[in-house]
């Protein structure tokens, strides 16, 4: 990538790269705004399934956050328009690539504010709304995207040959199209049937195109017409790469993390996996309970995952209420500070009630 090349794009894009900057950074303006109310620590970073799972100071959630996403878009951007399968691609394909970071950039720090100053809404639901949006957009788009290495659906049987890309891109169009519905009706639904149709639907659309690809792939292998366009080394590193990492991404962040306890004298801590720690004043326990099982509720911030549910929840019992749990044990210990109800539990079963018998011993307080 020479200077020359980088100035080229830039002055080519100026007006796209401008406008679209610009809707990237303007939540620094509401950060200026309310800077004195909001608060030091600020969660600053949600997942994939709308929940946060980080948190930071003040500076960093109104400012350094949003001009490293400022950043990443300047590159996403300067990679695809070095892509020289790029040069006659469709403007409006071209154009998702502007706008998908600023739409993301709004969305993430309406979120961050809206936490910031203690509103309580149920982010799982906006985001399955916001991904079946985005896939209902992006479907509309994937028939117009011609052959490239950096937008699409970039497999083998597809980069290799025109027509089994633009046939994948027709279909898969049509597939992310009714896909993304499917995932806004289910915002509709219970959370667990809402979150269930999201999963599978994202498998779906994850899969279904790529099986129809190399189906089309072995027919035109039957028919004698598939005729193949040597695929870019380099490129087919690169994407295996990226493909690679966000698979072990996803399978790290789903099935690992840990949930310890630091009893000290005066007080005692949680420390957390991709959330934050808390430490809770022994004097502030109003009551301790040992419950056999219990129901979670909705989730309405924190993170979720296979193995942990960490932050926020609502249920029918305790209203809105703080949780740090493992999902694979039934048993929990409720605890009473005031108005304010904490849940936690160990690992399994016997790990809960060493907690709970501690817990009493420090607190002076029993069931």
């Amino acid at each position: 990538m020479t200077k020359q090349t980088i100035k080229q794009t830039i002055e080519q894009n100026k007006w796209g790269l401008l406008m679209s900057s610009i809707v990237i950074l303007l939540p620094i303006i509401v950060g200026l705004i309310f800077w004195n109310e909001l608060p030091e620590q600020m969660a600053t970073h949600w997942g994939i399934d709308g929940d946060a799972d980080g948190w930071g100071s003040r500076v960093f959630a109104v400012f350094a956050m949003l001009i490293f996403i400022l950043i990443m878009h300047w590159v996403c951007i300067l990679f695809t328009f070095l892509d020289k399968k790029n040069k006659d691609q469709s403007r409006k394909a071209l154009g998702m690539i502007f706008w998908i970071t600023p739409m993301i950039s709004l969305f993430a720090n309406t979120t961050i504010y809206a936490a910031a100053f203690g509103k309580e809404f149920n982010t799982d639901v906006v985001m399955m709304f916001l991904i079946g949006l985005m896939f209902v957009v992006i479907g509309n788009y994937l028939p117009k995207c011609k052959q490239n290495y950096t937008l699409g659906i970039k497999v083998k049987w597809a980069l290799e040959n025109e027509e089994n890309w633009n046939a994948t891109h027709r279909f898969g169009g049509k597939v992310w199209v009714i896909g993304g519905l499917l995932m806004m009706a289910g915002t509709f639904l219970p959370e667990n049937y809402g979150l269930f149709i999201m999963i599978a639907a994202m498998m779906v659309l994850a899969m279904v195109p790529v099986v129809y690809s190399y189906m089309y792939h072995k027919r035109q292998c039957k028919e004698g017409t598939a005729v193949i366009i040597p695929m870019n080394v380099t490129h087919k590193r690169i994407s295996q790469i990226i493909v690679v990492s966000a698979l072990l991404l996803v399978a790290v962040t789903m099935f690992t993390g840990n949930i310890s306890y630091e009893l000290d004298e005066e007080s005692f801590t949680i420390k957390a996996s991709y959330w934050s720690n808390m430490t809770v004043d022994y004097d502030k326990i109003t009551g301790i309970e040992y419950r056999e099982e219990d129901e979670p509720g909705n989730r309405t911030s924190g993170f979720g995952s296979a193995r942990l549910l960490m932050g926020s929840f609502q249920n029918a019992e305790f209203g809105f209420y703080t949780r740090y749990s493992y999902t694979m044990c039934d048993s929990c210990i409720v605890l009473e500070m005031g108005d304010d109800i904490l849940v936690i539990n160990g690992k399994n079963e016997e790990k809960t009630k060493q907690i709970y018998e501690e817990l009493c011993q420090k607190s002076g307080n029993k069931e």
